[in-house]
């Protein structure tokens, strides 16, 4: 029997849904580590973040978006897993394609963890 694991997210901003298309990231683990010798290895701290493919809708408060740097962004997954990014601030490029309205933004955080 087969279980729903990947399909329709839901993305808040600060309390205010974005309508995605997919492409929704977050980061599974605090930590990146990489072997320096067999048994050996290094660990550096990964910044927490979330990285989605939103829409520009009407009503999109693009103002917030962009220059709040103390957001809480919340990313609920089809599999019931629940990631909250606090601090989080907008990070990279963010731009709009006028074709299809699709906005890549990616937010990075004080604080992230998976509920």
């Amino acid at each position: 029997m087969g279980q729903a694991v990947a399909g329709t997210c839901y993305i808040k901003v600060d309390g205010s849904q974005l309508v995605i298309t997919g492409g929704v990231e977050a980061p599974i683990s605090k930590v990146k580590r990489e072997t320096i010798r067999p048994g050996y290895f290094k660990e550096e701290d990964v910044t927490p973040f979330v990285k989605v493919d939103a829409i520009k809708t009407p009503g999109l408060d693009l103002a917030k978006i962009t220059t709040n740097t103390n957001m809480t962004v919340t990313a609920e997954f089809k599999d019931g897993g629940v990631y909250v990014l606090s601090g989080a601030y907008l990070v990279d490029d963010a731009t709009v394609n006028g074709d299809d309205a699709k906005l890549t933004l990616k937010f990075e955080g004080i604080n992230g963890d998976w509920q």
